[in-house]
């Protein structure tokens, strides 16, 4: 009983100590440019939306239609960016026309 309460202990232990997950890991903060560069040069992708979720946070999607890779990020108004997401197989979706417009 001793020996299976320490083993326990010692499995449980060392998976606390494990490093963090995959999404904890992708939370990194740089400066704007910083970031924008890197995704531009070493992703190849580029602006593809966005919006304000609030009056201080700039929301951005960039993704790379040839290798379709996507980074979601965050903006402060001080100019630092964190990424909240990447990821790969992004799908553009084009928004249907407004009502009443023909194409």
């Amino acid at each position: 009983m001793f020996k299976r309460l320490i083993s326990t202990a010692l499995i449980f232990g060392a998976a606390a100590l494990a490093p963090p997950t995959t999404a904890q890991q992708a939370l990194r903060c740089m400066p704007r440019d910083v970031l924008t560069k890197t995704l531009d040069s070493k992703y190849n992708e580029t602006l593809t939306g966005g919006g304000l979720q609030t009056e201080k946070r700039l929301i951005e999607v960039w993704s790379s239609p040839d290798t379709g890779s996507f980074t979601i990020f965050l903006t402060r108004p001080d100019g630092v960016s964190c990424v909240l997401a990447t990821g790969q197989n992004w799908n553009s979706v084009q928004p249907p026309p407004p009502p009443g417009v023909t194409g």
